[in-house]
């Protein structure tokens, strides 16, 4: 007998410092609230108040985790062992995030929950072979963990059954370290680890290129406030970047630093992908969030770290194919401080 279709609800982590809240529909960070300058706590994601707006599709991938693929798939289509696939043109004319009903639209199982010092929820999901076109079954888990007083650790997998596929998840928290409800990130500083970026054709699919980023608004290997280049880049950001000049830690990567300086929080962001999309919010328009908080134009930015967009038909971007017998991971740490 098929397991049932659970509820959506929401779940809270916290361990005094940090409070993050969740809900196992999209696996989806509804809040996470952290101590700025003078210990004075904000939430700092975009977000709704209640499951339901999720549920009603009015969140523009607030705070999810998207797939089966994140990012684009041009024209929706791919060729994988001589097969060619086609997925839903969602975002036409390409395949945005898994489709129409990605993983951020499931509800997710809930099949562990840890409280004590290290809190944690971890939640499974099993995406059937043909499911929005993608060949191939696979189970998903993902477990968020408060690993010490001001960290959140993620930890994805991903066990395809006897076929294989294609598979790139991505966390799609929209930040704004000056409080959820603040107005734009402008003022934000970034530092971004990265060289190299994939440009983009005119519906936001990498080329195929990769290119250094020195002496480009793209340059974010030193700090710098995000407003002063932002209106150089079109509408905003929303570009891969190559993570290749990081320092290592346990196993991941430095992919970027984010700093307010309203606030003087401070997020430090780890991962073990290639990749990270920088995307400053450039699509949202007047959605109310939390408390009645009206969200515009580039109120928060996310740092979806990933395999490279549209990978699966670009030979010289790192492969996110996964067979039978092999295991598909991916883990973020988000850090946070006050300087």
């Amino acid at each position: 007998m098929a397991d049932q279709t659970p509820n959506p609800e929401l779940f809270e982590l916290n361990n005094g410092t940090m409070r993050v809240v969740v809900t196992n529909l999209g696996c989806t960070i509804t809040s996470l609230s952290v101590p700025g300058k003078d210990g004075k706590v904000a939430d700092v994601v975009l977000g709704f108040d209640s499951v339901e707006p999720y549920e009603k599709g009015l969140a523009p991938y607030f705070g999810c985790i998207v797939g089966r693929v994140a990012n684009r798939i041009k024209d929706g289509k791919f060729t994988l062992d001589g097969v060619q696939y086609s997925l839903p043109v969602n975002r036409p004319p390409n395949s945005l995030h898994g489709g129409h009903i990605g993983f951020d639209k499931k509800v997710w199982q809930v099949v562990e929950c840890r409280k004590g010092e290290t809190p944690s929820i971890t939640f499974k999901y099993h995406s059937a072979d043909g499911e929005e076109g993608y060949p191939g079954d696979i189970t998903i888990t993902a477990t968020y963990t408060l690993t010490s007083s001001a960290s959140l650790r993620l930890d994805m997998e991903g066990v395809p059954g006897n076929k294989p596929t294609i598979i790139n998840l991505a966390q799609h928290t929209y930040w704004n370290l000056a409080g959820h409800n603040s107005g734009n990130i402008h003022d934000h500083s970034i530092q971004i680890w990265a060289n190299h970026v994939t440009p983009v054709d005119q519906n936001t699919v990498p080329t195929g290129e990769i290119i250094p980023v020195k002496g480009t608004p793209f340059d974010f290997t030193s700090e710098r406030r995000i407003g002063d280049t932002i209106n150089e880049v079109g509408i905003g950001y929303d570009h891969n970047y190559v993570l290749d000049c990081g320092e290592e830690k346990a196993g991941l990567k430095r992919a970027a630093r984010l700093k307010d300086p309203s606030s003087s929080r401070v997020l430090n962001l780890w991962t073990s992908t290639p990749g990270m999309q920088f995307y400053t919010g450039n699509y949202v328009n007047g959605i109310t969030g939390k408390g009645g908080a009206v969200y515009g134009k580039q109120a928060g930015l996310c740092l979806e770290t990933q395999g490279f967009p549209n990978a699966i038909n670009q030979p010289n971007f790192p492969s996110i194919v996964v067979r039978p017998g092999e295991k598909y991971q991916h883990s973020m740490l988000y850090e946070f401080s006050v300087e």
